[in-house]
């Protein structure tokens, strides 16, 4: 293999395929990137097995051929080169190591067998459809948030996709909870993705696909089968494995009759609640809002630091009422709001409480209360 790359059009597909390289690994070859070099263009490919990132870049190729060197040391070293630097690979085979040359440097690294490289199989994707890569980062990137840590609870760790029919309009829908807030984010069915089955993406490729999404083309390509997902962006793709579980009815969890509406500026509601939150206790993060005419009051009491509080003048005409929240969750849903307005619908002090943004019909989130 002899190829010649353009420093910056390296350093863009490696930084997008290196990311999914855990950095200790028990299997040697995972920690190496798969280069293969074919026709006009330079193929690389990372893989940790849950998930796979391959991009194609323009190159000039003397000799074709594979080989795998460090993932991690190879970025480096072509991040560090001058801007416009024209970077030569070039496998060694009988001396086991891929030599690099740009301008005056000149390295190489220890590679392994490109033939024991593993790669995903995606023969089984019946299922494929495009959609506007704005509508899938919307989808993922608003709903991430709301994805559980907790490794007990496997099948909350990632965000539910499926095709959703409401009042006859045909929806795609992502979902996540850990059980004490739920995102709830709608984007219009694409064609072809109506027979997708409904299926759980990991958290680690969420990540991966959020910031892949930014180089995207206007559309994305998707395939989808009954174990794996696949994320096609023009010269580069993302397959990843499923979570193999069921993700519960989370339909059940979204009150349909909360009276008591809060309306208040979104900006300001984040910023108090930052504000008053300083001194809450790190275990919990409770705060209290208490509501009635027109007026909202945060609060936080903790012995143990001292206490806080702040009054809004806001948008409210229901029942007083005092309720409580995790500071955390109350910012992380505020910064999913995109208008000015975010709108919570409130029943009890016990009850969940859905927030909505007055700019996103398609959005919704619940938050479930805490005693205070």
């Amino acid at each position: 293999m002899k190829v010649t790359i353009e420093r910056s059009a390296l350093a863009k597909a490696l930084g997008h395929v290196q990311s999914v390289v855990e950095r200790r690994n028990t299997i040697p070859i995972l920690s190496n990137v798969l280069l293969q070099a074919e026709g006009g263009s330079l193929t690389l490919t990372a893989t940790d097995l849950d998930i796979e990132i391959s991009e194609a870049a323009p190159a000039d190729v003397a000799a074709k051929g594979a080989a795998t060197a460090s993932a991690l040391m190879l970025h480096d070293i072509v991040r560090k080169q001058p801007d416009g630097a024209q970077i030569r690979l070039s496998l060694i085979a009988e001396e086991g190591r891929l030599q690099i040359t740009a301008g005056r440097y000149e390295g190489s690294l220890a590679v392994l067998p490109d033939e024991d490289f593993p790669t995903l199989s995606t023969d089984d994707m019946k299922v494929r459809f495009s959609m506007p890569a704005a509508d899938l980062a919307r989808l993922f990137g608003k709903a991430r948030f709301a994805m559980s840590q907790e490794e007990t609870r496997y099948y909350l760790n990632g965000v539910y996709l499926h095709p959703y029919t409401e009042g006859g309009v045909k929806l795609i829908r992502a979902a996540a909870t850990d059980g004490h807030r739920l995102a709830r984010l709608e984007a219009p069915l694409p064609a072809g993705a109506d027979k997708m089955p409904g299926v759980i993406v990991p958290r680690k490729a969420v990540a991966e696909l959020s910031r892949l999404i930014d180089d995207a083309d206007e559309t994305v390509d998707v395939a989808v089968s009954e174990a794996k997902i696949r994320f096609g962006f023009g010269a580069g793709r993302m397959t990843s494995k499923l979570i193999d579980g069921s993700f519960p009815d989370y339909e059940r969890v979204i009150p349909k009759g909360n009276a008591n509406i809060l309306r208040v500026d979104a900006k300001d509601f984040a910023q108090a609640v930052d504000r008053v939150s300083t001194v809450a206790a790190d275990r919990t993060r409770s705060i209290k809002l208490a509501l009635e005419a027109d007026r909202l009051r945060l609060t936080v009491n903790n012995p143990e630091a001292g206490s806080a509080m702040e009054e809004l003048s806001v948008d409210y005409s229901g029942d007083p009422i005092e309720i409580g929240f995790n500071a955390r969750y109350l910012l992380d849903v505020a910064g999913q709001v995109d208008g000015e307005t975010m709108t919570l619908r409130l029943a009890d002090p016990s009850s969940p409480t859905v927030v909505v943004d007055e700019e996103d019909e398609r959005a919704l989130y619940v938050l479930m209360p805490l005693r205070v």
